[in-house]
């Protein structure tokens, strides 16, 4: 495990997870936050993201969180491990939305900077239809990857999966 993508629905705990592994295995964490907005939560132009994406993934390792569809063929291409965050809709809108609350007017440590924790109706709807819309997309595009798979159902799943690291650590 040199190269992990983290992948699920916002809430789902795709920067907490990637933190959590990134200590464990001593790799780089990249939050794709970070990169794809500037202060104020602006969007990079096409040209740009596409750049930073291209050169993030060409790193010997990572831990890299973060869906973007958009540029997830690329990043997948170049991962060893796929870990998918599948849980139920109910719980990723109790999670946004108590992040949400945690950090109002607050920048995350891992949303870019200038970014204060907000909430609105098209990300929110975005978390609301992730099961629905986007979850199929990422799974379809995940059935040709040769790599290790790993989809994690519940909280309990990832601590046994965090847990079983040290072990895979120790063997190695």
């Amino acid at each position: 495990m040199q190269r992990l993508l983290i992948v699920g629905c916002s809430g789902s705990g795709k920067s907490t997870l990637g933190r959590r592994v990134g200590a464990k295995l001593g790799l780089p964490v990249v939050h794709m936050d970070q990169h794809f907005f500037r202060t104020g939560w602006e969007i990079k132009p096409d040209h740009e993201w596409n750049a930073i994406v291209d050169e993030l993934v060409a790193g010997d390792s990572w831990v890299m969180d973060g869906n973007y569809s958009n540029t997830f063929e690329r990043r997948i291409k170049r991962a060893d491990t796929v870990i998918f965050l599948d849980f139920p809709t109910w719980f990723c809108v109790y999670r946004v939305l108590k992040r949400w609350l945690t950090h109002l007017g607050k920048t995350r440590i891992d949303a870019a900077p200038g970014c204060p924790e907000k909430m609105d109706f098209e990300f929110l709807s975005y978390v609301v239809n992730y099961n629905r819309r986007s979850k199929p997309k990422m799974l379809k595009i995940m059935q040709g990857f040769d790599g290790e798979f790993v989809r994690l159902k519940s909280v309990k799943a990832i601590d046994a999966f965090v847990a079983q690291l040290d072990e895979k650590r120790i063997a190695s």
